[in-house]
């Protein structure tokens, strides 16, 4: 026990050079002058703090935490609020040249080198979870899949979750519980009626959706997640990280607005 190097640098000024970092994107080399440390040891502090920063979970009340997405539905349920998922693409480094996977990288939307996190939110954008990252190749609803969401909500409580087109096919797969966009009886030549009441329903369901943009639209306010700089075995922490640093200061906002 107390075999290694001693570290340089106390525990907050490891968990504020973590926070410098993520929050405005911050270089390794410009925290080492800030603190007075070596570049190693700054990145070895980061190293240590960010997967401790990732464990915490998604804070809804002080004191309680959701980490899995099991949590997220029982969590719903037991509140009677409804739920929102999209999926957010994150750029990431090229994979070298001759690797096998390099391919796997490439997101078919946006067609740059992405990897893939959902985000779930309630029905006030207040994040409840951000999963583990998938490389951008992989459809929004295999993810969802792989991540269990269809057993948790069949057999689950009955909760409403609003999703994009990206999700289509997943509400019959969890009994109605899953919620997208109304699908085109007509693809062509529609009668002037169904396209007014289409385009009513497709609204409708698109400004309830929306809040789940505005939590991504946060996440994204974060340095280490509007860069593309990151390594992509890093990602997983740094975007768990940020997601429950995000949420804490969603739920002490809304707690000091209920006071004033």
């Amino acid at each position: 026990m107390g075999a290694g190097a001693k570290h340089r640098m106390v525990f907050i000024d490891r968990l504020l050079a973590t926070l410098v970092h993520l929050r405005h994107g911050v270089t390794h080399d410009v925290l080492a002058c800030w603190f007075g440390v070596d570049r190693s040891t700054v990145t070895r502090a980061i190293g240590e703090v960010r997967p401790l920063l990732a464990e915490r979970g998604c804070t809804i009340n002080p004191g309680m935490r959701l980490r899995t997405l099991a949590e997220v539905v029982d969590h719903l349920g037991q509140a009677g609020k409804t739920g929102i998922i999209d999926g957010t693409e994150i750029r990431v480094r090229r994979p070298a040249v001759g690797r096998k996977d390099r391919d796997r990288f490439i997101s078919g939307k946006n067609k740059q080198n992405a990897v893939k996190a959902m985000v779930f939110t309630d029905g006030d954008g207040r994040l409840l979870f951000c999963s583990p990252t998938k490389p951008g190749s992989c459809a929004d609803i295999t993810h969802a899949r792989e991540l269990g969401l269809v057993k948790l909500l069949a057999d689950g409580p009955p909760v409403e979750i609003l999703a994009d087109a990206g999700y289509q096919g997943l509400g019959a797969q969890t009994g109605g519980r899953v919620v997208t966009p109304p699908h085109r009886k007509f693809k062509k030549n529609a009668p002037d009626w169904y396209e007014e009441m289409h385009e009513r329903q497709r609204k409708a369901h698109s400004s309830r959706r929306i809040r789940v943009e505005h939590g991504i639209a946060h996440l994204k306010n974060w340095r280490a997640l509007a860069r593309h700089l990151g390594r992509r075995e890093h990602m997983d922490d740094t975007v768990q990280a940020i997601a429950g640093l995000l949420s804490q200061q969603q739920t002490a906002d809304l707690i000091l607005a209920r006071q004033t």
